[in-house]
């Protein structure tokens, strides 16, 4: 009977980090429209999100990013790098209009391997 009470506890316990765990995949993948080019090459990408809202931009390009970093900070929300190959843009609130931003990436493909900068266009709605 011990047992199951220390269990219990110890689950109501980690019951706010298991929160938080989920809030955080909560963030949806940002709606792009645009193609990225190979590596080596520079892209752009357009983005839509509410006003105070957030999206994860993923670095969508064949192959393994082998290193990444923000180029230019948006004007209008934020920028964090969550890890190499994934990134959140978070409008500010009660803004609407347009930002960019843009992200420098070093990978290689199958066919092509160098860095790239993703110039992404956010609308804020």
């Amino acid at each position: 009977m011990q047992l199951s009470k220390v269990a219990a506890l110890a689950l109501i316990a980690s019951f706010p980090s298991l929160l938080s765990v989920s809030r955080a995949a909560a963030v949806s993948e940002c709606s792009i429209s645009g193609t990225l080019a190979d590596w080596g090459e520079n892209s752009t990408a357009d983005i839509d999100l509410t006003s105070g809202g957030s999206c994860q931009f993923p670095i969508k390009m064949r192959g393994t990013v082998s290193g990444s970093d923000i180029s230019q900070k948006p004007s209008h929300g934020k920028l964090k790098r969550l890890n190499l190959s994934t990134f959140e843009y978070k409008a500010k609130a009660k803004y609407k209009g347009s930002d960019t931003f843009a992200i420098k990436a070093t990978g290689q493909g199958p066919t092509a391997s160098g860095t790239s900068v993703i110039t992404v266009h956010a609308t804020i709605k």
